[in-house]
């Protein structure tokens, strides 16, 4: 299966990354992350756009065919335009659709209102490390912290080894010593580079500090690891969509996921 859409290629370079394994169905890629079982969107089935036209319940039970331990369902739909089943069929199998902008730039401005005080880095350290596991297990509204956290440091441990391999990396913007924004952006060395997870401790936010650390990871990846073009991929609703295009990302495509959540 060729895959159309940028969002899923870069996800699939980053799992691959990652360690995880894609089977080619021919109409469907099955995704799996033998080392993580409960990240959902290291194991999923990836759909090219002839499901649409046939039952949902079809797909679903291709899911549960090649997940059969898993507590959720996750399945991308290949392309670029949104297209998805209609409501009544996505209620009936109890699935809710996400649809996210792929954003995409080839360089970037210089933000409007950078932060002054933000010392802006690749992680270095353990204590770095474990900085930034501290900021992005601190998502509010997670219903089991202790969880979510070892989730974060099972994913970080990944993301670290990435980096010593040369990959991309992690990067922090620091104030007073304090790793108060943090964000990935790694590649496989054919020119695409995907950032992750940009997030922002609630205290700093609205004060530059995103658009900062977006713009000095994205030079360094361009400067350092040969990425000419830069994915970034967005909730449509929240507001940082509108810091990346004011750095010069723009609109490219919609991706779209849709889940039932484990219980």
């Amino acid at each position: 299966m060729e895959v159309q859409s940028l969002g899923y290629r870069s996800d699939l370079m980053l799992l691959s990354l990652q360690g995880s394994v894609v089977a080619d169905r021919g109409n469907h890629l099955v995704v799996r992350t033998p080392a993580n079982p409960g990240f959902h969107w290291g194991n999923f089935v990836l759909a090219d756009q002839t499901w649409v036209d046939r039952p949902l319940s079809d797909l679903v039970a291709v899911f549960h065919a090649e997940h059969p331990q898993a507590g959720h369902v996750a399945l991308g739909v290949d392309g670029v335009g949104g297209l998805v089943w209609a409501e009544d069929e996505l209620a009936e199998c109890g699935l809710e659709v996400e649809r996210s902008v792929v954003m995409t730039a080839a360089e970037v401005h210089t933000p409007l209102h950078p932060h002054a005080e933000a010392v802006c880095r690749m992680l270095a350290s353990d204590p770095d490390w474990a900085a930034a596991v501290n900021l992005h297990a601190a998502e509010p509204g997670t219903s089991d912290p202790a969880e979510n956290r070892e989730f974060t440091e099972r994913r970080m441990i990944d993301r670290r080894e990435q980096q010593e391999a040369g990959l991309g990396g992690w990067f922090g913007a620091f104030v007073a010593g304090e790793m108060v924004c943090g964000l990935g952006l790694f590649t496989d060395g054919s020119g695409l580079g995907r950032f992750q997870d940009v997030e922002t401790m609630a205290s700093g936010r609205r004060r530059g500090l995103a658009s900062t650390l977006v713009h000095h990871a994205s030079l360094v990846g361009i400067r350092d690891y040969g990425i000419r073009e830069l994915v970034m991929v967005a909730d449509p609703e929240y507001a940082a969509i509108r810091i990346y295009r004011s750095l010069g990302f723009v609109d490219a495509e919609i991706q779209v996921q849709v889940a039932r959540p484990s219980p």
